[in-house]
């Protein structure tokens, strides 16, 4: 008398086991590198968001000078519900987002007028700079943008270095 099989044995289980082992990590660190370009490319987007962003500021609300902050940028004018940038960047000076940090600085010029938004005299800047570093570990891509308007790649923190106006020390332009 022959049984019939019915259903799977222990071995075919760990046989198919092995098969999405094997195939999990073949496409892990692929699936990786792709989470790292898709935040790069965040990142990019949201600095040239900054840069046009500070520009707005200038020749609309700070008499051409710009915002001294992303909380400056984030403060619309009195009559408007629109800010200059979209709440998710104006959260605070410093903020995460899509595996970047972002920061926005610049030096208070004393002669400045105030803005429109609030901005006391004295306060706004005759140039700036925005970085965006990664947060993680394995992330190797730094960027940044001033005044230019350009923005520049670096394999190391370039936040630090990235002039209100002109080219960084270190770095390379993005095209």
């Amino acid at each position: 008398m022959i049984r019939k099989a019915q259903g799977f044995a222990l071995i075919d289980l760990v046989f198919v086991c092995g098969i999405i082992g094997l195939l999990s990590s073949i496409a892990l660190p692929r699936m990786l590198l792709a989470q790292q370009a898709a935040g790069a490319s965040s990142a990019i987007g949201s600095l040239r968001t900054i840069g046009s962003a500070e520009l707005t500021f200038a020749l609309t609300c700070g008499s051409g000078f710009y915002a001294p902050n992303l909380t400056a940028l984030g403060t619309p004018p009195p009559g408007s519900r629109d800010a200059f940038i979209a709440p998710t960047l104006s959260a605070g000076n410093t903020v995460i987002r899509s595996g970047y940090i972002f920061q926005l600085d610049g030096v208070p010029f004393p002669g400045s007028p105030p803005a429109c938004n609030g901005i006391n005299p004295g306060e706004t800047t005759q140039g700036f700079r925005a970085g965006a570093d990664p947060v993680g570990a394995g992330n190797e891509r730094f960027f940044a943008i001033n005044a230019n308007g350009s923005i520049y790649e670096h394999d190391a923190a370039l936040f630090g270095d990235m002039p209100e106006l002109g080219e960084p020390p270190i770095g390379r332009i993005l095209r």
